[in-house]
């Protein structure tokens, strides 16, 4: 794919995310908005994460030419795109526990 087709990706993505997380009810509190803001900050970064690791894997390891000027070992290719995932995966699940609503009781 072209480095054209992956950026129209997370456009998509990142357009996707505005606007399932972007509509927050006009009577909800200053402290509910903020989470509301919070969690899709933390999904936005998320999707960015994943997304440059899915780049890195596409470009750096599996492709024949590899990324111009730039030949990481794989070693050190798989090392970046773990760290990717791992920071993805964790900004995922907390930007879900920030978008839904807080309980007001416990049992």
């Amino acid at each position: 794919m072209e480095l054209t087709d992956w950026i129209v990706i997370l456009a998509v993505v990142l357009i996707a995310i505005a606007f399932f997380c972007g509509r927050t009810p006009a009577n909800w509190s200053r402290e509910n908005r903020a989470r509301r803001l919070a969690g899709t900050r933390m999904l936005v970064q998320a999707a960015c994460s994943v997304w440059a690791a899915l780049l890195l894997a596409a470009r750096g390891l599996f492709a024949l030419d590899g990324l111009p000027g730039l030949h990481p070992a794989p070693l050190e290719a798989l090392t970046g795109v773990t760290i990717l995932i791992a920071c993805g995966c964790y900004w995922s699940i907390r930007g879900r526990k920030m978008l839904k609503p807080r309980r007001l009781f416990t049992a």
